[in-house]
């Protein structure tokens, strides 16, 4: 009988993308298991927002997905709204989608840089962080805040964007689509080391992605056409004009060029919100108190990271009777053991880059 080698990959190492342990058991080079171990983070979010009011709930969510904190107040937001009956008015149903994309922007270039950082490639990390930070200022700008901004509000958006927000957004697009794209391209598209990395490793099924509940680019990855931006329209997105960024390959490429098609789309309809962007105002008529009757809603959006799910149940109070959060990097990291089952602990290291955890949203 061969002996094998149990190995402990986290919870502190510089490849596992936040507090994570990994219990790897190994025959040689490899790899037959690969558990996830997570709770590290626990904090418990979701029972603290059942002693909280609907709007005091709001600043927590940014500290769930910490890499994408625009999105997470969206999703809460919806819920609330759904939940209250209010309408928003059409001027912050744009301003809200025009955070949303720069935010998944942001997300997926601290994705890029990390990613390609995981195999010893340090100049798209440089690169990605100094692209991010444009993105931050513009966040600043509207929101005086760069990392957790409080900036959705039940009804609206807390404040308008200004005419130098407007300058500022469509220079960074500029900047983006004709330097920052073909920049990325030429550092890894088509580099023979990260193809050799990459393509052919990590390789998840359409039923695998089904099997586990995956989404977002860890779904589309593996071919399955699931966007809630095309499929479930929300707030405006039905008004504009993007293709789903799809690729058939399953491997941790597929999921690399998924992105990458990602920010472009992202910068297209960035533009379209501009150029379409209504008068109005950016708050609706909400009451001084949230008191929405007693019942349930479920609401999820499309987040950088996949379906971002949020379940409200109201006993008729001030404060949620019990408030559920669909996470997709808690989903997305089930499915580790299975796509890096009988490959070799270096590409575990990549597999792990490519589903792109946060796990302040996984253990939460």
């Amino acid at each position: 009988m061969t002996d094998t080698m149990h190995l402990n990959m986290g919870p502190q190492h510089p490849s596992t993308h936040g507090v994570l342990r990994l219990m790897v058991e190994v025959d040689g080079e490899r790899i037959l298991s690969a558990k996830p171990d997570i709770g590290y983070l626990h904090r418990c979010f979701e029972k603290t927002a059942e002693g909280l009011t609907y709007p005091q709930v709001l600043p927590y969510t940014d500290r769930t997905d910490y890499v994408a904190a625009m999105t997470n107040e969206f999703a809460y937001v919806l819920a609330a709204e759904k939940l209250l009956g209010l309408e928003v008015p059409a001027r912050a149903q744009f301003i809200r989608v025009i955070m949303a994309e720069l935010q998944r922007m942001a997300n997926h270039l601290v994705w890029f840089g990390t990613f390609a950082l995981d195999m010893a490639a340090v100049t798209p990390f440089l690169y990605a962080f100094r692209d991010r930070e444009k993105i931050l200022d513009l966040f600043e700008r509207a929101s005086g805040a760069r990392l957790t901004y409080s900036y959705y509000r039940i009804g609206g958006v807390r404040k308008d964007i200004d005419a130098e927000f407007v300058r500022m957004a469509r220079e960074f697009l500029d900047y983006f689509e004709n330097q920052v794209l073909p920049e990325y391209h030429r550092l890894l598209t088509g580099n023979r080391i990260f193809e050799l990395r990459t393509q052919g490793t990590g390789y998840i099924s359409p039923e695998q992605v089904f099997a586990y509940g995956l989404s977002g680019p860890m779904a589309r990855g593996s071919g399955v056409a699931w966007d809630i931006r095309k499929n479930e329209p929300y707030s405006s997105y039905d008004r504009f004009d993007f293709e789903m960024a799809l690729a058939t390959g399953g491997d941790n490429y597929a999921r690399y060029t998924v992105r990458i098609k990602e920010m472009a789309e992202s910068a297209r309809i960035i533009r379209q919100a501009l150029d379409g962007l209504p008068e109005g105002e950016v708050m609706g008529k909400v009451p001084r108190v949230l008191k929405p009757p007693a019942g349930e809603v479920y609401v999820r959006i499309e987040a950088p990271k996949g379906e971002l799910g949020v379940f409200i149940v109201s006993d008729g109070s001030t404060k949620p009777y019990r408030l559920k959060w669909r996470a997709p990097s808690f989903s997305n990291l089930q499915v580790t053991e299975a796509a890096t089952r009988g490959e070799k602990v270096a590409d575990l290291v990549v597999t792990v880059g490519s589903i792109d955890v946060v796990l302040g949203e996984v253990d939460r």
